[in-house]
């Protein structure tokens, strides 16, 4: 007797089988694509386009306007729900399909779940070349859509309905598997979403893919263990693993326990509360004082989560102790022999649970916690003076923007930045009170990220306000997703800072000799350089043009109650404020490499080099 079958079209049955997917981890079940955000256009209106009228009960639509904004909103959805959740997104065959490289990128690198179905040429190419068509000379199975095999976990082109039902399959594992995890991609020829195929009724029963919790090796946490306990300066470096494992208690509980110091990197802030006594906050080149002091000092770094970017370990300059060894707990091999460091695959929270019951009555000398504790307590002064104003009536600087936001917002609310000066002023300043309350998006430093993925997060926790942080440079980038909030009725917050250019950009140029050139928004004056006065562009009045209700700020007052105003209310409102550029946010307390030209006439280059040479020569290679 043959088994039952289905007839559908191959969208129609993707679209059947997306909603019957779930994760399950610590007996807890979620759906795993939660909902399809899309663009219409040739390549996908008749296939998943139909689908999703189709089977629509079954899920969730949301209309972008821009495909790579729609590729951060499922991010933003992704990372605030552990990477247990994750969204679709999809496409037409030509520009819509390129313009989710940028997107499918940012997801790969962050490590964050996200299912792309782009549109994609005729299968069986019955018009050669058709419309939005690359033509390859040699290789004629080419499309656009091959742009994200690079960027993509797992990368399949579906020429045939049968072809589905392995690569639906082997989709669901990676994005559901926290090793293998990022940009999904099935690219869908657009015949081929539309055929009728007879599908075997399995194919749509509910299935669960389990997220592990794998347990550490017994004689790799035996080694760690004697690492620990032979180190007299031991020092924790938290990433974003440490929250995707849901391991924030078991490291408090191992800090609580030892005293062992936690520094956190841009993904992993909020691992501890600001105002745990071992929190030491950011770490790197936009880390604290006393951080990166106590990095320098290091005789073991135990890195929990993190891949080690070149912001954390200030370009290799920063671990300086002669003896300095690393122990990496990491759930992928990958990173955890990063800086040629012992060994723990494992979860984070089983790791940091197995650490912490190995290491019963270990505890780091009182000398050292009573040093970093100074330490800390030093770094908080310098945080109070960079956050609060003097001058009530004094318009405000962009630290003290931050300051307005830190007296305004609870434990619940969600901070979201990715690109810009902002990063650095709050990876040294900003005061995390819960696990998800700091959302920087800095593995990829992507502009334009804040509005789609506050959208994200908005939708994955609905009554939860949600604070994008915008600069004028990444609001120029992408402000298009407003029009998709007030759709939607997401009452996601906007804070837009007016400094007239690209802050951080530009600070970076006159550091490096390239003395600001094209950073800043002016009218170019008679001797070609940009001199003049700001562009008369009024940023305020084109939110309130997309739909926003807009509330503008002159001075840190008004600031404090555009900001309360915009926290109680119950649709898309932006706050504006122009800030004043003088810097009040302390320097970077650890270096970056920024190549400087070699040879130069002019000498703000030449002296930039000199420098560069100085900082250079102190890069380790750990071995």
């Amino acid at each position: 007797m043959s088994a039952p079958t289905r007839r559908l079209t191959t969208a129609q049955a993707l679209v059947r089988f997306l909603s019957a997917q779930y994760t399950e981890r610590d007996g807890v079940r979620h759906r795993l694509i939660a909902g399809v955000w899309g663009i219409f256009g040739h390549g996908n209106v008749a296939g998943i386009g139909q689908a999703l009228v189709e089977h629509g009960e079954a899920m969730p639509y949301h209309q972008g306007r821009n495909e790579q904004a729609m590729v951060h909103a499922a991010v933003g959805h992704a990372r605030h729900l552990d990477r247990l959740s994750a969204q679709a997104v999809t496409t037409s065959i030509g520009p819509g399909a390129t313009n989710l490289v940028t997107g499918a990128a940012l997801a790969t690198i962050n490590r964050l779940p996200v299912l792309l179905l782009p549109g994609d040429a005729f299968a069986s190419r019955p018009c050669d070349p058709l419309l939005q068509q690359l033509e390859h000379p040699a290789e004629a199975d080419v499309s656009v859509n091959d742009t994200l095999r690079p960027v993509s976990r797992f990368f399949d082109r579906i020429t045939r309905p049968e072809a589905l039902i392995p690569a639906a399959l082997n989709a669901m594992r990676v994005l559901a598997d926290p090793v293998e995890t990022g940009a999904v991609t099935l690219a869908l020829p657009q015949d081929v979403q539309t055929e009728a195929y007879d599908w075997p009724e399995r194919f749509f029963a509910e299935r669960v893919w389990p997220v592990r919790r794998p347990a550490p090796d017994p004689a790799e946490l035996a080694g760690a263990v004697r690492a620990i306990r032979a180190a007299r300066r031991p020092l924790i470096v938290a990433g974003g693993g440490v929250h995707h494992s849901r391991a924030e208690d078991a490291l408090k509980a191992l800090a609580d326990a030892t005293g062992i110091p936690v520094a956190v990197t841009q993904a992993g802030k909020g691992a501890l509360r600001h105002d745990h006594p071992a929190d030491l906050g950011g770490i790197g080149h936009t880390g604290t004082a006393v951080s990166d002091d106590l990095a320098r000092t290091a005789d073991l770094v135990i890195g929990v989560g993190t891949r080690f970017t070149d912001f954390t370990t200030a370009s290799g300059t920063l671990f300086q102790h002669p003896e300095v060894r690393f122990l990496n707990l990491n759930i992928t091999a990958f990173d955890a022999h990063k800086l040629a460091a012992r060994t723990l695959v494992c979860d984070a929270r089983a790791g940091l649970t197995a650490l912490a019951g190995a290491l019963a009555g270990h505890r780091v000398d009182p000398s050292y916690e009573a040093e970093y504790r100074a330490g800390k307590e030093r770094w908080e002064r310098v945080v109070e003076a960079a956050l609060h104003a003097a001058d009530d009536n004094a318009v405000p600087t962009q630290t003290q923007v931050l300051g307005a936001l830190d007296a305004v917002v609870g434990e619940e609310d969600v901070v979201i930045n990715a690109a810009g000066s902002l990063p650095g002023d709050l990876h040294k300043l900003w005061r995390a009170r819960s696990r998800r309350q700091y959302h920087l998006e800095y593995g990829y430093s992507c502009m334009g990220y804040e509005i789609p993925a506050a959208l994200g997060v908005q939708q994955a926790a609905p009554g939860t306000p949600v604070w994008a942080l915008a600069g004028d440079g990444t609001y120029l980038m992408m402000p298009t997703e407003i029009v998709t909030a007030v759709q939607e009725n997401l009452p996601v917050k906007l804070v837009l800072v007016q400094n007239h250019g690209y802050a951080s950009i530009g600070g970076l140029s006159e550091a490096v000799g390239a003395e600001r050139f094209g950073t800043a928004y002016r009218h170019r004056a008679a001797d070609g350089t940009f001199t003049g006065p700001p562009l008369p562009v009024d940023l305020a009045a084109n939110a309130a043009s997309l739909g926003m209700e807009v509330l503008r700020a002159k001075t840190v007052r008004e600031l404090r109650e555009a900001l309360a105003a915009a926290r109680a209310a119950d649709r898309p409102t932006c706050v504006y404020v122009e800030t004043d550029p003088a810097p009040t946010a302390p320097g970077a307390q650890a270096w970056w490499d920024v190549p400087v030209a070699e040879v130069s006439g002019r000498k703000a280059a030449a002296a930039a080099r000199a420098r560069y040479e100085e900082q250079a020569a102190t890069r380790r290679r750990h071995l």
